[in-house]
């Protein structure tokens, strides 16, 4: 391991530590791990960390976990930071090579795939990454200055080493995923753009050099930066041009730059592009289409908010492009396969809103913000292409699909699947936490339950007695119980209870929106109270950390010591929402009136709850 530091540089190599003032050192180093021969590293203004290493890597075979129960691997939570540049503060992962890339602001942190361990990383305070991508064994990425726009750089590594094999500060990336930092690349070349951005280059990833240019279209330019304005695979590559009147989808191959295709879409906004093998889907504002490598369009859906706010997610497998079509994460979604072969729809099936998509090993892995209606944590779908048919699973943590600032993600290698999702914490900024998931042990119960049985989940309305009411002030009598069901699986018994307010305890407001329930689930009624249990885990361990990660996602969370639980948390800006936890058991209290009914009834819950096995 080599840890490189301006201001009194420190170089450690295997033991051996040296300590200079100066450049030389440095670039002697570089030399040796990053195989570039030639090249200076030259020391800007500002502290540089980057660390290399030697310590090899396998590759993983492209293969997800089987169906079934999915415990945690590993996990590493990464800090999102205000970016200096506007639209450009958020985290993105990438899997290759026996390794996961993590681009943020920040700069670039590359680790083990299998275990998470740090192999080396790329940071440079005073600058911000601003673009970044990733072909043929290299990673190349885009740094300006704070401050001063016209001052930037590109730096091309080993993406094994990390060691450094080159660095320009000549033209700027194609264009960049505000979603991602992302830029379109393929086949060992990096997409460029000119000063004036109506120039398309091809420039090697291994040395930097310009391979190929491409003058755009009359009266059209690149976009310099949007939602996701870009796609590309080995061998094809679509931009979205900013034309004079409405947009342009460009297609070349990445390689030699040859122009394959370009199409006029259907309005003058920024388009969502995404390139899957040799097929492109586009969002352009007015309808959502499927091009193939020919530029011929398989399929259109009319509808300007397919995809809603984002992109829709989409997956290749074989000749087979599904794509999910949900405008709002409430709502159910369509699942639909394109056969590309044969120019015509497979299958098309309703499900549930999935925040993400991946391929491998011939399964497709979908990421359900929701497990069900009125449970906490999120859960995966493993769905066969051919069929559409799926097999749910829990996931060990919450979702809020709501927050901002990280897009979800997944990718499946090595019998891993790993997600990445938002965080509200720590403020004010959030988090993007990547879980590396695999295969769990299967208990006595269905896997939907984690192996729980579906006996061992309590009545929500058997949690609160005659006098616990009495205490917060509610109607003696039965609550409204509210079931739910998994996939094929329906629990036996009320995971939810609503009670009411007596008619004369207050004046009875006028009729308003009911407050957004936590995490994205259920929603209370405006009067009274709800008490729900959100999910039942194997063990206590894994109901801690479930409940944690619902702290997680939201943006004011406050511990409660006091009510007799395991753990405890006010949610939201109210003393109205208690999520507690006893023993494997998480439950939810809901009740904004009277004043103190939420922490008489969490406290007589948990009681209640501490009798149960």
């Amino acid at each position: 391991m080599v840890r490189i530091r301006r201001r009194g540089i420190r170089v450690r190599w295997r033991g051996v530590r040296v300590r200079r003032r100066g450049v030389a050192a440095v670039t002697a180093v570089v030399l040796a791990f990053g195989g570039a021969g030639g090249v200076r590293y030259l020391l800007t203004d500002g502290l540089v960390r980057h660390t290399v290493t030697a310590d090899p890597v396998d590759d993983q075979p492209r293969l997800g976990p089987p169906p079934g129960p999915l415990t945690t691997s590993w996990t590493k939570t990464v800090t999102l930071r205000r970016a200096a540049v506007a639209g450009h503060d958020t985290v993105a992962h990438e899997v290759a090579d026996g390794q996961v890339v993590t681009a943020a602001g920040g700069g670039l942190s590359v680790r083990d795939a299998r275990t998470g361990a740090r192999r080396w990383e790329y940071r440079r305070s005073g600058w911000n990454l601003l673009g970044w991508t990733a072909t043929g064994g290299r990673l190349v990425a885009f740094f300006q200055r704070d401050g001063r726009p016209d001052e930037h750089e590109f730096l091309g590594f080993d993406a094994l080493s990390g060691g450094l094999l080159w660095r320009s500060r000549d033209g700027r990336p194609a264009t960049v995923a505000r979603s991602t930092l992302h830029w379109p690349s393929g086949s060992d070349i990096v997409l460029t753009a000119s000063a004036d951005r109506r120039e398309l280059i091809g420039r090697s990833a291994a040395n930097g050099v310009q391979r190929w240019k491409l003058r755009l279209p009359e009266e059209c330019r690149l976009y310099e930066d949007a939602p996701e304005p870009s796609g590309s695979s080995p061998d094809l590559a679509a931009l979205a041009l900013d034309c004079v009147g409405r947009s342009h989808l460009l297609a070349v191959e990445p390689a030699t730059g040859v122009f394959l295709w370009d199409r006029v879409l259907g309005s003058d906004d920024a388009p969502g592009v995404t390139v899957n093998g040799r097929s492109v889907l586009v969002a352009d504002g007015e309808a959502l289409r499927v091009y193939d490598r020919d530029g011929d369009q398989t399929a259109v859906w009319n509808d300007p908010d397919a995809c809603g706010a984002g992109m829709c997610p989409s997956a290749l497998s074989g000749d087979l492009l599904v794509v999910v079509r949900s405008a709002d994460p409430d709502d159910t979604a369509r699942m639909t396969a394109i056969d590309l072969r044969k120019g015509r729809v497979a299958w098309d099936r309703e499900a549930p809103a999935y925040a993400a998509l991946t391929e491998a090993g011939g399964r497709l892995y979908a990421l359900r913000p929701r497990l069900a209606d009125g449970l906490l944590p999120a859960g995966v779908d493993i769905v066969t292409p051919a069929t559409g048919a799926a097999v749910t699973a829990p996931v060990p943590f919450a979702v809020d699909p709501d927050l901002v600032g990280v897009r979800p993600w997944m990718a499946a290698a090595g019998g891993l699947l790993y997600v990445s999702v938002p965080e509200a914490a720590p403020r004010p900024s959030g988090a993007a936490r990547l879980i590396a998931l695999r295969g769990g042990p299967s208990g006595r119960g269905p896997a939907e339950l984690d192996g729980v049985p579906a006996a061992s989940w309590p009545d929500a309305c058997a949690l609160l007695k005659p006098a616990d009411l009495v205490t917060a002030r509610l109607r003696v009598r039965p609550g409204s119980p509210v079931r739910a069901r998994i996939a094929g699986v329906r629990l036996p018994r009320p995971v939810a209870c609503q009670y009411d307010l007596p008619d004369d305890l207050t004046p009875k407001p006028p009729p308003t929106t009911p407050p957004p329930g936590v995490a994205g689930v259920m929603r209370p009624a405006p009067d009274g109270a709800t008490v729900s249990v959100r999910w039942v885990a194997p063990t206590p361990s894994a109901a801690a950390d479930l409940l944690t990660s619902l702290e997680s996602t939201q943006a004011q969370a406050r511990r409660r010591t006091d009510l007799g639980a395991d753990d405890a948390y006010e949610l939201g800006p109210s003393a109205g929402t208690i999520a507690l936890r006893v023993q494997r058991y998480i439950v939810v209290v809901d009740a904004s009136r009277p004043p103190g009914a939420a922490a008489h009834l969490a406290r007589s819950a948990a009681q209640n709850l501490h009798t149960l096995p």
